[in-house]
């Protein structure tokens, strides 16, 4: 196991500007307070959207690290406050198991006092994430159960791309979605509508728990410091893959070991993967199951 450093909890009563548009804080307040002591603010109108959003009229411009790093910077330009936090998602297949969809999701702490810049991650199978294009009428009840309509919300926009005027967002009643449904299929080149998941976290229960771990884990780190250094934020900064099959021995593409870090100084240590995880599947060997 990684050594785990000191604990500490520099950050004990203060605050922290959280930028955010939809309400992240309902699920990322807690376990920053209760793990590392920080209180959150959320600067009122602050327009995270115009650094890109998930419909795509507003294209995200970087990775998802270095919009999360200009979205923190924001909330902080606009509080004065010294300490930032920001989060991004990204949504698509899994890179493991690509017929499942994944939610990869990166928080940042920004703190301009120490000059650190802390980044925690996590990939998820747990999300909604799907599409669909429809014809007004069409039997969905599959895919609405799927994507856990209504208490996840939903975007419909024409299937034959962005029209301005024809984008419904937060979708979350029977007839909110047949009333968008028929007006962008009609206005489609195709006669169809998209429908896909909206997951902006106000209105996606699935992806606010992922959001809540991830938070717990960043709270963590802030209360962890460097064995060697004394930095906080120790924690998860790179993996290892390899993981020998159960069968073969071959290696895969699962983890085979965590590297845990310091965000100052260069010291490293290794650790198997926590998940308890020591040998892979043969379903993910591409000898064994190619």
């Amino acid at each position: 196991m990684p050594a785990q450093g000191t604990s500490a909890r520099p950050y004990q009563g203060r605050t922290a500007v959280l930028a955010t548009k939809h309400q992240k804080e309902k699920v990322v307040a807690g376990p920053l307070q209760e793990g590392a002591g920080i209180v959150l603010h959320v600067p009122p109108d602050l327009d995270t959207d115009s650094l890109g959003t998930f419909t795509g009229e507003v294209e995200r411009l970087g990775t998802p690290r270095s919009v999360a790093i200009k979205k923190a910077r924001m909330g902080m330009a606009a509080s004065g406050l010294r300490l930032g936090l920001a989060n991004e998602g990204s949504f698509g297949p899994h890179p493991t198991w690509p017929m499942a969809a994944a939610d990869h999701e990166l928080l940042v702490f920004l703190d301009d006092d120490e000059g650190l810049e802390i980044v925690e991650w996590w990939l998820s199978a747990e999300t909604n994430f799907s599409h669909a294009a429809v014809h007004p009428g069409d039997e969905i009840r599959d895919f609405l159960d799927r994507v856990q309509f209504p208490s996840h919300g939903l975007i419909v926009r024409p299937n034959s791309g962005l029209q301005e005027g024809f984008l419904w967002k937060g979708i979350v009643t029977q007839a909110m979605l047949e009333e968008a449904v028929a007006r962008a299929a009609a206005a489609s080149a195709d006669g169809l509508a998209h429908v896909e998941s909206d997951m902006r976290a106000h209105v996606n229960p699935s992806r606010q728990k992922v959001l809540h771990h991830l938070a717990e884990r960043l709270a963590s780190r802030l209360a962890s410091q460097c064995p060697r250094c004394r930095t906080v934020g120790w924690g998860l900064v790179d993996v290892v893959r390899g993981l020998p099959c159960e069968r073969c021995g071959h290696g895969t593409e699962l983890i085979a070991a965590e590297v845990f870090g310091c965000v100052r100084c260069d010291y490293r240590e290794s650790a198997p993967p926590r998940s308890g995880v020591r040998v892979a599947p043969a379903a993910d060997c591409d000898w064994c199951n190619p």
